[in-house]
């Protein structure tokens, strides 16, 4: 893949900015650890696997500018970026993933040379895995696929959300290749167009034929037969297989069940979280009203309207067909600690 929504270049975290995304192809690159910060908070960069890699490369870079007499003073000072970077976006469970792992380096490291070392090849990892996990997730999500699949999706899931080809798009891509793929319809994905600006730009690349919805039209599409499977992407999926993904999903899900169309959440297996047990417990991120009543900075509501936020909302387990890793497929009841299935076709592909 050509698109990368972060990358490391001698000291310096380069990021796409996805806010400029299709009109202007902009990357920014940041030698202070707050710039990228700032840049997972205001979404420059998003989605669950790409803000991972992107806070990774933060705290790496964060470690060189540390200046401590001490492992102990550098250990204070890491842990207070750490939060930092903790309190940008919370309900991508790969943000705290790899805050947890940049920890647990320094905490083994025995000199701030040694952690500023260590830290780069550990974020560097976190983005490899990250590319291997897509590929396998995507011939897995590509199997369960019919042939002339007519898939609808939401959000961006693609490259500009991950360190690879992309969790619920990646699928899309290998089903295309494999000459399975029909059509893909496209959630616009209110209130930051997701779907439009940024998977439409992504499919318009390769030349996969889909169209772009308005999100209240998915359930005619479903009434009128044709969607074959909707596919998701996941911000946090609970121990139960409850699953937190883009304010929308949670209604295709309940669509999607009432026609018989069955839905798959594609995401590595680091977006699941054991600690969490249910959905409930997963925290939802409210963002400024001012995305729901403004467009491009242009008021569209009455000025002085209220709006109601949420970036994100939860899909009970029981409406999910099947959550699609790197691993395999699991279907409910959901136990991730079992060996999921390998769909034989994947392995062929």
């Amino acid at each position: 893949m050509k698109v990368r929504p972060v990358a490391w270049h001698e000291g310096v975290v380069a990021v796409l900015d996805q806010t400029q995304l299709p009109e202007r192809v902009v990357v920014e690159e940041f030698d202070d650890w707050r710039g990228v910060a700032e840049a997972i908070r205001a979404m420059k960069v998003r989605g669950a696997p790409a803000i991972g890699i992107a806070a990774a490369y933060g705290l790496a870079l964060a470690a060189r500018q540390i200046d401590a007499p001490t492992m102990d003073a550098f250990r204070a000072e890491f842990e207070r970026v750490c939060q930092a970077f903790a309190q940008t976006r919370p309900t991508a469970v790969n943000l705290f993933g790899a805050i947890e792992r940049m920890q647990r380096v320094v905490a083994h490291a025995q000199t701030p040379e040694e952690a500023r070392a260590r830290l780069l090849t550990e974020a560097q990892a976190i983005q490899q895995e990250d590319y291997e996990a897509d590929l396998a997730l995507a011939r897995h999500g590509a199997a369960l696929l019919p042939e002339g699949a007519r898939v609808l999706t939401i959000c961006n899931t693609g490259a500009l959300a991950t360190g690879g080809i992309g969790t619920a798009l990646g699928i899309i891509r290998v089903a295309y290749a494999q000459g399975k793929l029909a059509h893909v319809y496209v959630c616009e994905t209110r209130p930051r167009w997701q779907g439009l600006r940024l998977t439409a730009w992504e499919l318009l690349q390769e030349g996969i034929p889909f169209e772009v919805i308005a999100d209240g039209a998915a359930g005619l599409l479903m009434a009128q037969g044709n969607v074959d499977a909707v596919i998701t992407g996941a911000d946090r999926i609970a121990a139960n297989g409850d699953t937190a993904n883009k304010i929308g999903t949670y209604t295709l899900a309940v669509l999607a069940h009432y026609h018989g169309v069955p839905l798959y959440v594609a995401a590595p297996e680091s977006t699941i979280d054991p600690t969490t047990p249910e959905g409930v417990h997963i925290p939802i991120e409210q963002r400024d009203p001012s995305e729901i009543t403004h467009v491009g900075g242009v008021w569209v509501a009455p000025v002085g309207t209220p709006a109601y936020n949420p970036a994100f909302d939860i899909t009970p387990a029981s409406l999910i067909s099947a959550i699609i890793t790197e691993k395999g497929v699991y279907r409910p009841p959901y136990r991730f600690g079992e060996t999921p299935a390998t769909p034989s076709s994947a392995a062929r592909s």
